[in-house]
């Protein structure tokens, strides 16, 4: 089925009572027929079924073999991480959401393992950067905030010819529109709180693996009943309700996002503008290879500090808020916000600076968010 159609009814059997709707299951425990025997339930921590519903519905639209459904994106790269040893040393896009880099400097740079932050879209860097103990290359691509695109499946050969995994962070474009994993990428992760719940009314996270029988899909399987991370199955519901219109969303937010950003770099006071699918940005070529859109994110930067927090101030439509990939258009400071915590050098190596703002672009008319800005871009 083509990705509309999954999105709608994914991995949904219907019931004995027909139901549209998938049932959620709140037991957190269920009933065995006799001993040894078993439903395929038996804990709410273990299985749930609509949150199983829910996992095997990411599966099919990343076309990867198992997803797990956790509590926050962070959660589901903290999966990622943990399965590292001490000594083991990690590349990464330096170009990189805030909250990443706090979990592997502040959290698992504890435990010895080494984190080094490169340019990913330079692919011999990446080559040179590659050592015996490197387990893991880890991007985001479209980057955050600066949308850098990083080259997946020449990354993936570079991984995987020195022994070592690709992990995606997919949250900017979603499967709809790129999936890694058919690119040989080994994880994707996303923040499901972002476009795949689409309402800014869930915090929810998705870790799926391309390779199910791996030793890596039975450690992150012990690793979820045992640390339980799971998805409630209320929230795996709402997901589930949410996915059917991903494609809708996230068509529209990409196609107001383009006129958006033809549209911002004809305003004086905009310096940069920063949109994979912008004919002249350096990944364009790049990411239309590898997805099939280029997204409802935008980045640009304005021409003093004191604008951009004046705009901040000034905006009555779009909203001032941190989170992206809602059906709301919102606006963030990455400095102030998702970014705070960046290590300076990498704040300077990526140019995030006191100029730039993150636009996450709704499903909003685009006449009505063109003019908000220009309301909020006058002195």
């Amino acid at each position: 089925m083509k990705d509309f159609t999954l999105e709608v009814h994914g991995e949904h059997s219907y019931d004995y009572t027909g139901a549209i709707s998938e049932p959620i299951y709140l037991s957190a425990t269920f009933r065995h027929p006799g001993f040894g025997q078993s439903t395929g339930y038996d804990y709410g921590r273990v299985a749930n079924p609509t949150r199983q519903t829910l996992e095997k519905t990411v599966s099919l639209l990343e076309q990867g073999a198992r997803s797990w459904a956790v509590s926050s994106g962070m959660a589901a790269i903290n999966l990622v991480f943990i399965i590292l040893d001490p000594g083991d040393h990690i590349l990464l896009s330096e170009d990189l959401y805030g909250g990443t880099i706090r979990l592997a400097n502040d959290i698992y740079g504890h435990y010895g393992i080494d984190f080094e932050y490169v340019d990913t879209t330079d692919l011999e860097l990446v080559r040179q950067k590659m050592r015996p103990r490197t387990r893991m290359i880890f991007i985001e691509t479209p980057s955050n905030p600066m949308m850098n695109v990083s080259d997946i499946a020449e990354l993936a050969k570079i991984a995987h010819a020195n022994d070592a995994f690709l992990t995606v962070d997919n949250t900017f474009l979603s499967p709809h529109f790129q999936k890694p994993l058919t690119l040989g990428a080994d994880i994707v992760v996303h923040s499901g709180t972002k476009y795949l719940c689409g309402h800014n009314d869930i915090i929810a996270g998705f870790l799926t693996l391309r390779d199910d029988t791996s030793w890596l899909a039975k450690r992150i399987e012990l690793l979820v009943k045992s640390e339980g991370p799971n998805l409630s199955s209320m929230d795996s519901w709402l997901m589930l309700r949410s996915l059917k219109t991903l494609g809708l969303r996230v068509e529209r937010q990409a196609q107001n996002a383009l006129a958006l950003a033809e549209w911002l770099r004809k305003q004086p006071q905009v310096t940069h503008v920063y949109y994979p699918g912008l004919a002249d940005h350096p990944g364009f070529a790049l990411n239309k290879q590898q997805a099939t859109g280029s997204g409802g994110m935008i980045s640009f930067k304005v021409s003093s500090p004191d604008l951009a927090k004046k705009i901040l101030g000034k905006l009555k439509l779009i909203a001032f808020a941190e989170s992206l990939g809602g059906v709301e258009s919102l606006l963030t400071y990455p400095i102030a916000q998702t970014h705070a915590e960046m290590p300076k050098e990498l704040l300077a190596k990526t140019g995030i600076d006191d100029t730039l703002l993150r636009l996450s672009v709704g499903i909003e008319d685009a006449d009505d968010l063109k003019a908000d800005l220009l309301n909020a871009l006058k002195d």
